[in-house]
């Protein structure tokens, strides 16, 4: 069992940066998939970044790629969303997820998924 509990979320002017984390109990979770997904409100969530359990594949959205970088601790059983050059159009709630595979942006392949976040980025 993982539970995973994110932080970082918070009221941002755009331009600006934000670090998301997400901590995880459960001692796999270093062989855990994660990935990060938001929603906005009246959208349908979208994964937004992904790594591998080692940290050594990534994957961002089009929509963040060269502005938001994905990343991970496993000492730390933590994986961070550093968000910069923060655009209106990220408000959403930020959710993290954990699965049993390389890497998805499928969210029927995350077992564990965390409470979320708010970001809010004004103009």
């Amino acid at each position: 069992q993982v539970q995973l509990v994110e932080s970082g979320g918070g009221l941002v002017q755009a331009g600006g940066s934000l670090r998301l984390s997400c901590a995880a109990s459960g001692r796999t979770f270093s062989s855990y998939g994660v990935g990060w997904f938001r929603q906005a409100s009246g959208k349908e969530r979208e994964c937004v970044a992904a790594i591998t359990w080692s940290g050594g594949s990534t994957y961002y959205a089009g929509s963040v790629k060269g502005r938001f970088t994905i990343s991970r601790d496993n000492a730390k059983n933590t994986v961070y969303l550093q968000m910069n050059s923060l655009k209106p159009e990220d408000t959403a709630v930020y959710y993290c997820a954990a699965g049993n595979m390389a890497l998805s942006v499928s969210q029927s392949s995350y077992y564990y998924w965390g409470q979320g976040t708010q970001v809010t980025v004004s103009s």
